[in-house]
């Protein structure tokens, strides 16, 4: 998805103008700045800086008011980026209100949303709430080719993208994916989109369930599972440390995990005193080890 963010960047500066696209990432006298708001830079947005675009920075990192959006466009601009990711739900103005204001300026969005699958409903929902591209990983949740994505949205936008992409000699060459991987990835979605995502959930909650059961009794933790569909997209068991946990600190136990003869990876995202076991990825045996593992690192 990382070739996506780069394609929907060389699409919205130099769309499918030949002269413009041989250019890139030189974009002196283009449109080239793309609004962001400071809580949505992250690691990833550096493909949108290789196909020479310049961030204008909204908000303080924590929230973002409506007229730091308004105040942002410029004759330059060229989009608006919009990052979707468990935790940034209440840090950031709406996608809703954010394609309102930039569609009343002529403005395009462009939607990160590579880690927002399941659920299933994340294929369209960005698109009805106004984003004119969205890129979705191929892997993750869709549990296709790891080098895969998608990228969906309005017409005129993916062949601009396709234009500046393989089999095409521009800056968007470097993203291509194999033969191969385009047909494991459309077999992957084609599965992933015709399983039921109740019964999937249902897989998901037991297991969070028996981490969660696991450690119910133990002094100074509350143990929950979690899923709204927002920072948690399936179900997971959440571990919170509170005040009477004198035990080793949730980093330390990651970190120890992490260095185990049998290494397992568990998040701590949205608060250092809480470990998050996600289940996507793991089978009904493993989730016995996961929890001897935890046990262990508490002592």
């Amino acid at each position: 998805s990382a070739g996506g963010l780069l394609l929907q960047a060389c699409a919205v500066i130099a769309g499918d103008d030949p002269a413009k696209m041989a250019r890139l990432p030189d974009t002196e006298g283009m449109k080239n700045e793309i609004i962001i708001q400071r809580s949505h830079r992250f690691p990833y947005d550096q493909c949108y800086r290789a196909a020479g675009a310049k961030f204008v920075e909204i908000g303080d990192g924590k929230r973002c008011h409506e007229w730091q959006l308004e105040a942002a466009f410029s004759d330059k601009t060229a989009a608006v980026a919009y990052l979707f990711s468990p935790g940034l739900s209440k840090m950031a103005l709406s996608l809703d209100k954010v394609t309102e204001i930039a569609h009343s300026k002529g403005v395009p969005v462009i939607v990160d949303a590579a880690s927002m699958l399941p659920p299933r409903e994340n294929l369209s929902k960005y698109h009805k709430l106004g984003a004119d591209l969205v890129i979705h990983s191929g892997g993750k949740g869709i549990r296709g080719p790891q080098g895969t994505g998608i990228l969906s949205g309005k017409k005129e936008l993916i062949q601009a993208a396709y234009a500046n992409a393989a089999p095409h000699q521009f800056l968007g060459r470097s993203a291509k994916v194999a033969k191969e991987e385009i047909v494991g990835l459309l077999t992957a979605l084609n599965n992933f989109v015709n399983e039921d995502e109740q019964v999937e959930n249902s897989k998901f909650r037991n297991k969070s369930q028996k981490v969660v059961d696991a450690f119910s009794e133990t002094p100074g933790l509350d143990a929950a599972v979690k899923h709204d569909n927002v920072d948690y997209l399936t179900p997971v068991s959440s571990l919170f440390f509170n005040d009477e946990w004198d035990g080793p600190k949730a980093g330390d136990i990651v970190q120890r995990l992490e260095e185990g003869d049998t290494p397992i990876f568990i998040k701590n995202p949205f608060d250092p005193d809480e470990l998050i076991f996600d289940p996507l990825n793991v089978d009904d045996e493993e989730v016995d080890v996961v929890i001897k593992k935890i046990r262990e690192s508490m002592d």
